[in-house]
């Protein structure tokens, strides 16, 4: 593995020297106060600044088509994590937006990819089910075709639509035959969020995240919004879940994330950083379990795709209570909590550890699906 530093070009340093400038600009010390108090992971003025300066188009489309190259693509990435930007979000339009291109009615796609790349539009993700958990396909929100065959009755809930509330557009899985074998009957719509019928309550998650649970009663949906064929949805959803599992192919220049979800990532190493500046480091039990932190957080930072994930995750709940731990007390105050030990990091990473573990699917989803794709072993017994 070569860890050794890319020299960047005259212009690609210019790149970085102005990237840094812009977001600097918009991702202010308000901005992010702003998102630690409503918990959406998304700030309109930063999305639509960045549309304006092309970012958000340049960052979606390949080199070929003047997106990024692979070196700035990566300048990017890291100058939007270094300053905190809530950011989430605009990963799952860009994944949704694709699928919308290459499965959509042409109509649709000019309908909708303007929009996207200037940062008007923004998608969510309609999978999760009240009482389905993990398992998508086991979706019950039915679409009824109508008899003329030119709109959709789509009736039912979703939990876990973050960004509902900012988005435009849901990619909603539904169901278009009840009767039919388990991922066939399964079909894809991309449907307006403001439509009658549908209803968005905001939930709030421990780690401070606002999601939604949204309600389709009696929403009618023109053909147009269907995203692949009939009863074809699994097909059209896999490469969503694919990007999501952290199963996607790496680019050839290795400058992507070593690992899935390594933004979290980031987020526990500023917390073990934070607290080892602060920590008695000439406790010899101190120096052992901080040593013990950052090794378990550098292996999980190098683990590829999928398996970093679950590192991250497991990482994150392994360690964040020793690090509250080796602060004492004060580390239980939150972040911009008078008197919090450091900025309240270490408590922020003990809340978001358990539900990082259940963003896509549970870490032990996870570990099966480790088990039977990557491993090759049997499929599991639950019934034993």
């Amino acid at each position: 593995m070569d860890f050794s530093l890319v020299p960047l070009s005259d212009e690609d340093r210019a790149f970085h020297h102005q990237t840094r400038a812009f977001i600097t600009e918009h991702v202010t010390d308000d901005v992010r106060r702003r998102n630690r108090e409503f918990g959406e992971n998304f700030d309109e003025r930063v999305h639509l600044a960045l549309g304006e300066a092309g970012y958000l188009a340049s960052d979606w489309k390949p080199e070929s088509e003047g997106g990024f190259s692979a070196v700035r693509r990566r300048i990017f990435n890291l100058e939007i994590a270094r300053a905190h930007t809530p950011w989430y979000h605009w990963g799952t339009t860009s994944v949704v937006a694709q699928l919308v291109e290459q499965f959509a009615a042409p109509e649709l796609v000019q309908m909708v990819l303007p929009g996207v790349l200037s940062g008007e539009v923004r998608l969510c993700l309609g999978y999760t089910e009240p009482e389905g958990g993990s398992d998508v396909a086991t979706c019950k929100t039915r679409a009824v075709r109508e008899a003329d065959g030119s709109s959709w009755v789509i009736s039912g809930s979703k939990m876990f639509t973050s960004n509902a509330q900012n988005a435009k557009y849901v990619f909603l899985l539904t169901n278009t035959d009840p009767q039919g074998p388990k991922h066939r009957n399964l079909t894809m719509f991309l449907v307006p969020l403001d439509s009658p019928g549908i209803e968005i309550r905001g939930i709030r998650t421990l780690d401070g995240d606002r999601t939604n649970i949204v309600f389709y009663s009696n929403v009618r949906v023109d053909d147009l919004y269907r995203i692949g064929e009939v009863n074809a949805g699994w097909t059209v959803m896999r490469a969503a879940l694919d990007s999501e599992h952290g199963l996607t192919e790496r680019d050839a220049e290795g400058l992507q994330d070593v690992a899935a979800m390594a933004g979290h990532g980031l987020v526990m190493a500023e917390a073990v950083d934070r607290v080892a500046a602060l920590a008695d480091v000439e406790d010899s039990s101190v120096q052992y379990r901080l040593g013990r932190c950052f090794a378990r957080m550098e292996a999980a930072l190098s683990s590829p795709g999928m398996f970093g994930r679950v590192a991250i995750g497991q990482t994150m709940r392994d360690i964040s209570g020793d690090l509250m731990d080796m602060l004492g007390p004060a580390a239980a105050l939150p972040t911009d909590a008078e008197g919090s030990a450091d900025d309240g990091s270490a408590e922020h990473l003990f809340r978001l550890a358990l539900p990082m573990g259940i963003y896509g699917g549970s870490l032990e989803v996870f570990r099966n699906m480790i088990a039977q794709h990557e491993l090759r072993l049997g499929r599991p017994s639950y019934g034993s």
